[in-house]
């Protein structure tokens, strides 16, 4: 007994006239009878009661009937669960946690429809905290994020080191400088993002704020880097940026410097669950790693 016969009796059951079934399934009649027939001699019971124009249900085909439709029902579940899973592998989940520069995001994306327009890209933005609980979840395949520090289980690997510059307003005593040094940006109210919702990159700024003697003053805390842009261009205080963030926003107002310390920078790293890396995956990350590099090179990023 398979599949087919089952399907063969509900439309008996279903119809209560072989003629009707023979129709609906698209077969003869005689095959049909004799399909019901040897499902009967198999169960060892009788199905239908056979009247001269009709057929009715025994008891146990009243019975087997129920059980025959959450056969198939549990069936078709499978075939569409296993569908939606090989569809779901022809997808990334891509989680973002913080601004990872829009104009750089926008460079990695049409790359991948290039070159893989078969595999669909779903960005999600993130906390932090949930973005690491979804790698290790299944909730997603890789996460930008501007932290390093994992914990077991989640590896995180550095792709893109943007070098940080400063943000000032049109008339500032700090444009003085050329390059300015991070000792006299501290001694200046700053506009910073906040730490809960930018968590990595708040952790890196408050280790390079820690290499200086001054305690910073900080005169607002951000959610976005375009107010921080704005603020910086009302007069509010300064604000640390990078070329990655600052492609594509034109703020009146604001004029950038570089730090005078070149090892100030900001790190972007990709975060992926350990383990085998599917190759879709191991794609993406080679072009992450490509969108990265100083045009005319052939190195990867550090």
């Amino acid at each position: 007994m398979n599949l087919r016969h089952l399907r063969c009796f509900i439309a008996v059951a279903e119809e209560l006239h072989f003629g009707r079934a023979a129709r609906r399934l698209h077969i003869e009649q005689s095959p049909l009878s004799r399909t019901i027939r040897q499902m009967e001699a198999d169960l060892g019971v009788p199905l239908l009661n056979r009247l001269p124009r009709s057929v009715r249900l025994t008891p146990a085909g009243q019975v087997f009937l129920e059980e025959a439709r959450r056969v198939l029902l549990a069936f078709d579940q499978a075939q569409t669960k296993a569908r939606a899973a090989a569809n779901q592998r022809n997808t990334l989940r891509i989680a973002l946690s913080g601004d990872m520069g829009q104009a750089r995001l926008s460079a990695l994306l049409a790359l991948c429809r290039e070159e893989a327009p078969q595999v669909g890209i779903r960005i999600l933005e993130t906390p932090l905290a949930q973005l690491v609980t979804g790698l290790r979840n299944d909730l997603y395949d890789a996460g930008f994020a501007l932290a390093g520090e994992m914990d077991a289980g989640i590896v995180a690997m550095p792709v893109w080191r943007d070098p940080l510059v400063v943000a000032l307003p049109a008339r500032h005593p700090l444009l003085a400088f050329e390059e300015v040094p991070l000792e006299e940006v501290a001694s200046y109210p700053l506009v910073l993002c906040d730490p809960q919702v930018c968590e990595g990159c708040s952790r890196q700024r408050e280790r390079l704020l820690r290499t200086v003697d001054a305690q910073p003053t900080v005169a607002e805390y951000v959610k976005t880097h375009s107010l921080m842009l704005a603020l910086v261009a009302a007069g509010y205080g300064v604000g640390f940026s990078s070329a990655a963030h600052l492609a594509g926003c034109h703020q009146a107002d604001v004029v950038v410097r570089s730090l005078a310390d070149e090892t100030a920078s900001l790190t972007t790293y990709l975060l992926r669950p350990e383990g085998e890396i599917m190759e879709p995956l191991r794609q993406f990350i080679d072009r992450v790693e490509r969108v990265g590099r100083p045009q005319g090179t052939d190195q990867r990023p550090m």
